[in-house]
């Protein structure tokens, strides 16, 4: 497998773990998956920073086991840089579908892989 590979799958591992409901429920495991400097413009149009995120991530929907989760569908990654992963794919939750981007970069400190930048497009109903 190339490094190349490897560094796709490893961002692609770290957004699924940032959609289960588990983590987002839980500050302490969402702060090892946003980058300290993480930037959101989320599918409202509202822009979030790092600590905003935290806050609010298990009020949103998805937080909770017992009502509906993301649906992610389509991902695919590219490397940008060594150490910078670009994923695109599109998320379903209740009937409403989304286009998401995120920029994944490896921390230099622990290897660990954080979001650091996330864009979602609500996809407008009958959109292909």
């Amino acid at each position: 497998m190339s490094d190349e590979t490897e560094q796709v799958e490893a961002a692609v591992a770290a957004e699924l773990r940032l959609m289960d409901p588990a983590v987002r429920a839980s500050r302490e495991r969402a702060m090892d998956l946003l980058d300290p400097e993480f930037v959101e413009v989320g599918a409202s149009g509202r822009r979030w920073t790092y600590d905003e995120m935290l806050a609010a991530l298990p009020e949103l929907a998805g937080a909770t086991g017992r009502g509906p989760r993301h649906e992610p569908s389509h991902m695919t990654g590219a490397v940008l840089a060594p150490g910078l992963v670009h994923l695109t794919y599109e998320t379903a939750l209740g009937g409403r579908r989304v286009r998401r981007s995120s920029l994944w970069r490896r921390s230099g400190d622990t290897g660990d892989w954080r979001m650091y930048y996330h864009q979602a497009t609500p996809v407008p109903p009958g959109r292909p």
